[in-house]
């Protein structure tokens, strides 16, 4: 007998449907489904639960902290791998230290957390689960990871006394002598010193401290001198530039001079197309004088597109080279003649993100004017660290490069307006009604994205179909509707915003009584999506906005094997499996990937094979065992 007020049979019959969209990678119809089944029975945890994981999919990740929150609410005892994950994975303002701080095995449900989270959590499993001795070691691995996360911050050199990397080389004197000036300043010396023995105090108490401490600060002291040089392993600075001479026997493109032209990046990108790398020497140049144009663009940059010219808007690019290169193919090599705007989220998710940035930016040092770059939410440390740019930008380049990339990316441009009329930012809009442009051309941009405030909302927010405002589904930014599009608008004399951020069907979305355009470019994203990519053209001056659309391109079985062999150790594997010491065959994604794509290339492997592919290629990974839903993603889904 069905309880009042509940249609528990067609709940059922709607979560059905909903796994099976789900299944079929069709997310947003899954959640609508989910919804529906909620609407009629919301007392079945599992529907907010599932709904939760469809969210994660989509990387709406305050949706899925709320549903996760709600099935636990419901009935705790659905604590499931995946509830844990997605409750801990909603907190990421430590995400990217947990990577660096957890080096060893490690169930799935303590990954991607932050620590005090991961904490709170693991109390309450232990209190649900007393009998189970996993739920007290993941306790004490959580606590270890906060009191080393205290130290490293107690530790840190202040970001005002940091010296920039890219300050630090210069390829004109590759394989030059030493320089004294990559050396720490005893300024900063001194403050590590006093951090220190101000952590271990913090840590082990007075008696201790005082022993610890004399120690610690006389290694330091004796080291310092050789710290900034590079015994972190492979930084090269003026000081450990040698190995960076262009070998006789280099045969790829060729920088003659100071000088980036035409044929030059021509043969760079048929270089990429044929898995082939850029020399380390051409590819500092490039980013070194990116940087240099970069930083002396305004926050919110002018664009001017004389009459009868016309114009070309990009969305998100996520690391699919031969994605872009069909772009290129279909409109024309970037010029003076043919400039675009790339709106953000170059990198990450796909296998080829360095080849995609060294692109981009061997276009803007050849013709400044002829491309354009805005920063996107994934042009940051957090985000390049889980979701896969950093470890590509290791294993193809070098530490280095790691922190160069970091930098520039702090120096991108936040927004762009052309020809006065249309308004182009990677995320969206504001909290709060009256922003006006020169509130935005005033951002200091030279940092980390903050969690809150114009910046964040420019890298984060998302439109909504109801009007005024709410939470944002990611959980960082807000959800804004036509009302609050039209008043921005108007109050700053505009006629369009033109946005990114957001996977489309069609590869755009005409969006608050068209006052709203989202444009989105990497078409079958993460190798799973089925959605067509897009750009836009403008022509002046009525700057009516033409939209093309595209399907992906198939890149060939070597260039994906090869991509995804790249990419997969950049984080860290995951492996699903029923035993947990040394199984006969695990089931592999990348980090990056972990809700969306690129598992099939190694779903097969045995347990030796994925090793051997590991060290075949020289990486560093770890495995991580889930033991509880067997073999396959979508396995635990009631």
């Amino acid at each position: 007998m069905e309880a009042e007020g509940f249609d528990i049979s067609r709940a059922e019959e709607l979560k059905v449907r909903a796994n099976e969209a789900f299944k079929a990678h069709k997310y947003a119809q899954s959640i609508e489904l989910y919804t529906q089944a909620i609407e009629r029975n919301g007392q079945n945890a599992v529907y907010w639960a599932n709904r939760s994981f469809a969210h994660l999919k989509l990387e709406e990740y305050g949706s899925a902290i709320q549903d996760a929150s709600k099935a636990i609410e419901v009935d705790p005892k659905v604590i499931t791998e995946e509830v844990l994950l997605i409750l801990l994975w909603g907190n990421s303002k430590m995400l990217s230290r947990i990577f660096s701080s957890m080096c060893k095995f490690l169930t799935l449900h303590n990954v991607a957390c932050d620590t005090g989270l991961a904490y709170q959590v693991d109390l309450m499993v232990k209190k649900l689960r007393p009998n189970d001795p996993d739920a007290t070691r993941k306790l004490k691995e959580c606590e270890k990871a906060v009191k080393k996360l205290k130290f490293e911050e107690a530790i840190s050199v202040p970001v005002s006394q940091r010296r920039s990397v890219a300050e630090s080389i210069d390829y004109h004197t590759i394989g030059g002598d030493p320089s004294p000036s990559s050396m720490p300043t005893e300024v900063a010396l001194g403050a590590v010193a006093v951090a220190v023995v101000a952590a271990v105090l913090m840590m082990v108490g007075t008696t201790a401290a005082i022993v610890v401490s004399t120690i610690l600060v006389g290694l330091l002291m004796v080291l310092g001198a050789c710290w900034w040089s590079g015994l972190m392993g492979g930084i090269h600075t003026k000081s450990r530039v040698h190995d960076l001479d262009v070998e006789p026997q280099y045969s790829g493109a060729k920088i003659e001079g100071d000088v980036v032209v035409l044929d030059f990046v021509k043969k760079m990108l048929e270089d990429f197309k044929n898995q082939k790398c850029l020399h380390k020497r051409y590819a500092f140049q490039i980013v070194l004088q990116t940087r240099e144009m970069l930083r002396a663009m305004p926050s919110l940059v002018d664009i001017t597109i004389p009459e009868g010219n016309h114009f070309t808007v990009c969305g998100d690019v996520h690391g699919q080279f031969y994605d872009l290169l069909n772009i290129f193919e279909l409109n024309g090599l970037p010029s003076e003649e043919n400039p675009y705007l790339f709106n953000g989220d170059f990198v990450d998710r796909g296998s080829f993100s360095l080849e995609v940035i060294l692109t981009l930016f061997a276009f803007k040092c050849m013709c400044p004017s002829a491309i354009y770059l805005a920063r996107g939410n994934h042009e940051s440390k957090s985000m390049n660290k889980i979701y896969g740019f950093e470890g590509e930008v290791r294993s193809k380049l070098s530490e280095t490069f790691v922190e160069l990339f970091a930098e520039v990316f702090c120096c991108l441009p936040l927004a762009h307006v052309i020809n006065q009329k249309v308004f182009v930012v990677h995320g969206g809009l504001f909290s709060v009604d009256g922003v006006k442009l020169s509130d935005i051309r005033a951002i200091d941009r030279f940092c980390e994205p903050p969690e809150e405030g114009l910046m964040c909302e420019l890298l984060w927010s998302d439109p909504q179909p109801s009007l005024g405002r709410g939470p944002s589904k990611r959980g960082v930014g807000l959800s804004f509707g036509a009302d609050v599009t039209k008043r921005f608008l108007q109050e700053n004399n505009l006629d369009l915003v033109v946005r990114s951020h957001e996977v489309k069907d069609e590869g755009y979305e005409i969006e608050h009584d068209g006052k709203l355009i989202t444009v989105f470019s990497a078409p079958n994203y993460c190798d799973q999506m089925g959605n067509k990519g897009a750009f836009i053209r403008f022509e002046a001056p009525d700057l009516k906005p033409n939209i093309v659309t595209f399907s992906a391109v198939v890149a060939t079985p070597r260039c994906q094997a090869n991509g995804i062999c790249k990419q997969l150790p950049s984080t860290i594997s995951i492996a699903y499996t029923a035993d947990q010491d040394f199984p006969e065959s695990v089931y592999c994604v990348a980090a990056q990937q972990i809700f969306c794509g690129l598992e099939s290339p190694l779903r097969k492997l045995t347990w030796k094979e994925c090793w051997w592919t590991f060290e075949k290629c020289s990486f560093m990974f770890v495995v991580v065992i889930h033991r509880d839903i067997g073999t396959g993603l979508e396995v635990g889904f009631d």
